[in-house]
């Protein structure tokens, strides 16, 4: 079945960095176009960013555009999330997205926390 398991959130001060991880399985991830979201509390799940199957071209939210890069290693069915120069504003449960012709499918979450 569809795994999807991220990892490396934490508790991290203003300007500080990240990285985080999705580790996919039980489908073809080579083919896959995957996805960032996050849900901060009492808010809407939002894109953070995505990435084509090759990595080809990438998408991001406005709000991180410039401090954040998603990236994917096919070898290892892995996504990730670099994120730089964090704020407040981060703070949020992240989520790891893929979604089949028929179906989403999303991660347990990881909680990034932004604080001093």
């Amino acid at each position: 079945q569809v795994q999807l398991v991220e990892s490396g959130g934490g508790l991290v001060q203003p300007g500080g960095s990240l990285r985080l991880s999705c580790a996919a399985s039980g489908f073809t991830f080579s083919t896959a176009a995957m996805s960032w979201y996050r849900q901060a509390p009492g808010k809407e799940r939002e894109l953070v960013a995505g990435i084509t199957s090759t990595g080809g071209s990438r998408n991001y939210a406005d709000s991180v555009k410039g401090r954040f890069t998603i990236s994917r290693d096919n070898a290892k069915n892995t996504v990730y999330l670099q994120m730089n120069s964090l704020k407040p504003a981060d703070t949020a449960v992240y989520f790891c997205r893929w979604s089949s012709w028929s179906n989403v499918y999303w991660g347990q979450g990881t909680q990034v926390t932004v604080s001093s």
